[in-house]
């Protein structure tokens, strides 16, 4: 919650229309970043106060004319300092991810600390999953700022969590949930995100020098969507195993990022399974292909699906169609949440603390 002087005022609902727009910062200025900062401007209960950005080029630049948009006279910066200063409600935490959940802490924390919520879409899902070390800098920052932190996103966030919860409301005796994931990477335009992150286009001994740092920052994002089902459904988890498997290109792929030449790591598996009493009780499935229609069907074509073993089972599934635009969705559903984060008693706020979070029919 921010300060009360500098909120609109606090309501049990998730959205509820105070005397001003909540002033919204955008942390970086990537694909996401640049949606959010577009669908900032398109609202009339947010206004846009400031911008982060990454990049020296983009700094002093029209944070609206870095999303494709008219100049409203606010200047990105990349100077921390000077986004502790601002007059904000809340920043939207948008950064690439980092191999590191903890490298982050600090930045956040400032935030939090300076009066401003929080909503990342990159973790933060379930802080509770990096131990109480974590959970403690986290709290204390937002108890000095009077402040929240809230996770969102598409697939941590919603699709491998708070979904899966509100499948599992149609069963009891539940012993296992499952959660899939196939992405199709063949429109996705970043090459930072697909050959870089992902690891798209390296070869097998070059993506296996780069497997263990991946390992932790997969386990590290993923293990939040885990023990956030898990708190939800009333388990501690013991421990999260994890497995990844490989698969190389057997033709030259053209993708909206780049080339994947022939022989270069084209597709990945990761599994990560929830373990409690010795057995698994979640499973989320996520699987990255360069470009599904060029490849073998093996691990399934590009969507989700959940299923809750129970009584009675439950199963859901939707091709990629699902949602229309990815990336938008990401930041309509960060933006989304903002008047019930700034509402919100200080701390860490999961998806399992807040009121129930709805977009608004606007004529």
């Amino acid at each position: 919650m921010s300060p009360a002087d500098a909120s609109p005022p606090a309501s049990p609902s998730a959205y509820s229309p105070g005397p001003r727009p909540y002033r919204v910062v955008q942390w970086a200025t990537g694909a996401v970043g640049r949606s959010v900062i577009r669908a900032v401007l398109d609202r009339d209960d947010l206004e846009l106060a400031g911008a982060w950005v990454h990049s020296p080029d983009k700094a002093g630049v029209d944070a609206a004319a870095i999303a494709g948009r008219a100049p409203v006279g606010v200047r990105a910066t990349g100077d921390l300092d000077e986004i502790l200063d601002l007059e904000a409600d809340c920043v939207v935490y948008a950064p690439r991810p980092g191999l590191d959940r903890f490298a982050e802490l600090e930045v956040v924390c400032a935030l939090l600390a300076s009066g401003k919520n929080v909503i990342s879409l990159n973790g933060f899902v379930y802080p509770q999953a990096h131990g109480p070390q974590y959970v403690n800098e986290l709290e204390q920052a937002c108890k000095h700022g009077g402040t929240s932190v809230h996770g969102s996103g598409i697939s941590g966030g919603f699709m491998a969590d708070l979904l899966p919860l509100v499948l599992t409301r149609l069963s009891s005796r539940i012993g296992h949930v499952y959660v899939r994931e196939c992405a199709d990477f063949s429109r996705y335009p970043s090459w930072e995100m697909v050959h870089r992150m992902i690891g798209f286009g390296k070869t097998e001994e070059a993506y296996l020098r780069a497997l263990r740092p991946a390992r932790t920052a997969m386990r590290g994002l993923y293990s939040e969507s885990l023990h956030l089902v898990a708190a939800g459904l009333g388990v501690d988890l013991d421990e999260v195993d994890m497995d990844v498997e490989h698969r190389l290109a057997r033709t030259d792929l053209v993708t909206a990022a780049g080339p994947i030449p022939r022989g270069t790591v084209a597709a990945a598996r990761w599994t990560f399974s929830g373990l409690a009493a010795g057995r698994p009780v979640i499973t989320i499935e996520v699987v990255h292909k360069a470009d599904a229609a060029r490849m073998p069907p093996e691990w399934g074509g590009p969507g989700y699906s959940l299923r809750v073993n129970g009584s009675p089972s439950v199963a859901l599934a939707a091709d990629e169609s699902w949602v229309s635009d990815p990336i938008t969705a990401a930041a309509a559903h960060a933006l989304n949440a903002v008047p019930a984060v700034c509402a919100a008693d200080p701390g860490i706020r999961t998806g399992l603390d807040l009121p129930m979070i709805s977009g608004r029919i606007r004529n």
